[in-house]
């Protein structure tokens, strides 16, 4: 028989030549489906990027309540808001999620600094004198606050691991007259 399509008949025929039966019952396999299998513990990049995105935004119990909806544990959120892929690299996080991430924060900076600025160019003296300035301050105040959270956090020397020029200078002491020897010389 060749190689191709065959109709049932053909099938049948070619079945009870092979096996030697009289009947033959043939059996339908299910190609494998492409994606996460049952009982696969791999997170998709895209899932963690979420999952630390959220975490960051809008805060831990919002990305735990979508890690629930996926099987995916709390100490996995708190690796992903970190941008590490997992508890055992937390300290080394990956360029895609960190990346991920603080894209996210840029967005909600470029808002909260809008209307920061908002704020700000309101409180004239023209709304101070007939407005209530402390309502005007405190929306000024608590846009700089979501400014400075949302902020990725400033990386030190010791942070990045980079050798930075160091450099010794040297003072020297001065020494009066009196602390040398002297010798008395006659001509």
């Amino acid at each position: 028989m060749s190689l191709g399509l065959v109709s049932d008949e053909e099938l049948e025929l070619e079945l009870k030549r092979v096996s030697g039966r009289k009947e033959s019952h043939p059996i339908v396999i299910d190609i494998e489906r492409p994606g996460r299998k049952e009982g696969d513990t791999n997170v998709p990049d895209s899932l963690r990027q979420i999952i630390g995105e959220e975490a960051v935004i809008n805060g831990r119990q919002a990305a735990l309540s979508i890690a629930r909806e996926f099987g995916v544990s709390s100490s996995q959120v708190s690796a992903y808001a970190k941008g590490a892929t997992s508890t055992a690299t937390y300290d080394t996080p990956s360029k895609s999620i960190i990346s991920h991430i603080n894209k996210s924060r840029q967005r909600a900076i470029k808002k909260a600094q809008i209307t920061l600025n908002g704020a700000l160019s309101a409180i004239s003296q023209d709304k101070l004198d007939n407005a209530d300035p402390k309502d005007l301050a405190s929306i000024a105040k608590d846009m700089t606050v979501v400014i400075k959270n949302l902020e990725p956090p400033k990386e030190t020397v010791e942070d990045s691991g980079k050798a930075t020029p160091q450099f010794v200078i040297f003072a020297p002491t001065f020494r009066d007259e009196r602390s040398f020897e002297t010798i008395t010389v006659q001509e």
